[in-house]
């Protein structure tokens, strides 16, 4: 099956390997994990969720090598077809068509994507339904890849609403609710709102274990539904052999208790994001482009006046122009026709763990030669596929700050 992907579908954070994960590598010996997590795990994973306002217990925590084994380990063990929001992260549709499944897409309010409008969700379902299909669960995501807006809590209160209306279960993707650019942004987790119905998945990559070392969790309702579910999850994830090193678990295990230099690097990070996000949206929409404001994550998601070129030949030219992988709109499920594509903003902290360092460790990361120099190059790059005269940011773009006043969704942490 061809899949038509490149290697990575996700944005790059751009950050450098943390000394206290190589520690606690190099502290434990070869081997596996557990399938779903061992013990230890499982209970700091419990932790990290209870500091968000979502408590469990380990009977109702998995983890595994990814969010894709994850999520393709609950579609198997869940009946129906999923619907996603349009657009979503790029690895999701593929993860179910591996399956069989068919993929049903909802499209997103203006204002932000990853949660579906709610009447274009029961619309969606009652078509797809109505032509013979069996959709039952919703994926979504209120921290957004790849448009890097964060639902509003009216919209993702409504949309919840919509799909307790249909009947359908929630796939909760929360990967980047630790990302958030402004402590002022107000995030909440559909597990908040139908706790008995929502599943919640976190790839860890985004903030507390790197790429190089994939780790993931799901958090299942407390309920005999929820244990059931879990339960086949579980012997998937046997099937697949899908388990951790026990270096990479003990890691994982450590960060999640989050202690101070895990927190402090977090903010670090975030910090950072937030700057060169800004930075980046002022240089693409002074170039021409059209882009909703980034809230949370590592990726800007704009619209180029680029006459004559769509999704896929803009992801080909631009990608040549800034050595890098830019991915078209067509890879998140949008209309291919667009020339949309999205941004990993953190390519621009550096090629190498010493430049990526001293981007996260500056006063001001923006005036850090070699950021300096990335911004200019996309800034040059947009500029050279956008129409002649295009008005500077446009009805798509709006006002976003460099504040250093980041944070994340954890509580208490």
């Amino acid at each position: 099956m061809r899949l038509g992907l490149p290697y990575d579908v996700r944005p790059e954070p751009g950050l450098p390997l943390p000394a206290h994960w190589q520690q606690r590598l190099a502290a434990t010996g070869p081997g596996t994990e557990g399938i779903g997590g061992g013990p230890r795990l499982l209970e700091a994973a419990c932790g990290y969720w209870a500091r968000r306002g979502l408590p469990c217990d380990a009977g109702h925590v998995l983890a595994a090598p990814g969010a894709e084994a994850l999520l393709l380990a609950l579609l198997a063990a869940a009946d129906g077809d999923p619907v996603l929001a349009r657009p979503a992260p790029a690895w999701q549709a593929p993860v179910a068509r591996l399956l069989g499944r068919r993929v049903h897409t909802a499209p997103t309010p203006p204002e932000g994507g990853g949660v579906p409008d709610p009447f274009a969700l029961l619309e969606t379902v009652r078509r797809a339904r109505a032509a013979g299909s069996d959709p039952r669960l919703l994926v979504l995501s209120a921290a957004d890849d790849p448009t890097g807006t964060v639902t509003a809590p009216e919209l993702l209160h409504e949309t919840c609403e919509a799909a307790a209306e249909a009947g359908l279960l929630i796939v909760s993707d929360e990967t980047y609710s630790d990302t958030l650019h402004h402590h002022d942004t107000v995030l909440l987790s559909p597990a908040e709102m139908l706790p008995d119905h929502t599943v919640v998945l976190t790839d860890l990559a985004a903030t507390l274990v790197p790429a190089s070392a994939p780790a993931a969790l799901v958090r299942f309702p407390g309920t005999a539904h929820g244990t059931a579910w879990r339960e086949r999850t579980v012997g998937i994830l046997t099937v697949l052999r899908a388990v951790l090193p026990a270096p990479v678990a003990a890691a994982t295990a450590y960060v999640l208790t989050e202690p101070p230099e895990v927190t402090d690097r977090t903010a670090a990070a975030n910090r950072l994001h937030a700057r060169t996000a800004a930075a980046a949206f002022r240089a693409i929409t002074g170039a021409g482009a059209t882009c909703r404001p980034p809230r949370a994550g590592f990726q800007l998601y704009p619209t180029l006046p680029a006459a004559g070129l769509n999704a896929a030949e803009l992801e080909e030219r631009l990608t040549a122009a800034l050595g890098r992988p830019v991915l078209g709109g067509h890879r998140f499920g949008d209309d291919p026709a667009e020339p949309r594509v999205r941004i990993s903003t953190g390519a621009l902290h550096g090629a190498t763990d010493a430049e990526r360092e001293a981007a996260l460790t500056a006063a001001d990361p923006i005036g850090v030669p070699h950021v300096a120099a990335a911004l200019a190059a996309l800034a040059e790059a947009v500029s050279g596929h956008s129409e002649p005269g295009a008005t500077e940011g446009g009805p798509a773009s709006g006002a976003v700050g460099g504040s250093a006043d980041t944070g994340s969704r954890q509580r208490g942490a």
